[in-house]
């Protein structure tokens, strides 16, 4: 496999990487240098890629390993929670504010959520993976993976309520 058609393989779901690994790391920097590790990986074992059917959920897979690695370290003691991931120019300051005061509520919710939900719920709802590349990921059965992400959302929805009916922040 040529530098051409790795990149043809990999940079379309590199920010899916990314993304999943900044769920795990929080640290933008350290989700960087994930996403990277891996890359690099992936690239010293290119030849053997074609053993894999599909490319993608091995990299996320390895991407959940390389974070649970990391968290595990000492050096990951001293991350930090920041989130900005909502964008769109066309909304007043208000609003946008608003927006990103629900984004960041619920990404703290998440963030409380045991790992196993965490996990679930950032390739379902946010990675937008469907249930069969979960379970081949997480190598959980089917009926494991839906009932973990319903209990992630009720989770959610619930705290969320009782934030907005008590206005709590």
């Amino acid at each position: 496999m040529n530098q051409s058609d790795f990149l043809k393989v990999v940079l379309p779901f590199k920010d899916k990487v990314f993304r999943l690994a900044k769920r795990f790391l929080v640290s933008t920097e350290e989700a960087e240098d994930a996403t990277q590790e891996l890359l690099f990986k992936l690239w010293k074992n290119k030849d053997k890629l074609a053993d894999y059917r599909n490319i993608e959920a091995f990299a996320m897979t390895m991407t959940k390993n390389y974070c649970y690695d990391r968290l595990k370290s000492k050096q990951a003691s001293n991350l930090t929670l920041i989130h900005s991931n909502y964008k769109d120019k066309e909304t007043s300051l208000d609003k946008k504010l608003e927006y990103m005061d629900s984004v960041r509520k619920v990404h703290l919710l998440i963030e409380n959520l045991p790992d196993q939900q965490k996990l679930i719920i950032q390739l379902r709802d946010i990675e937008q993976y469907d249930f069969e590349e979960i379970c081949s990921m997480l190598q959980m059965k089917p009926t494991a993976v839906r009932v973990s992400l319903s209990r992630a959302r009720k989770t959610i929805r619930e705290q969320l309520t009782k934030q907005h009916n008590y206005g709590v922040s």
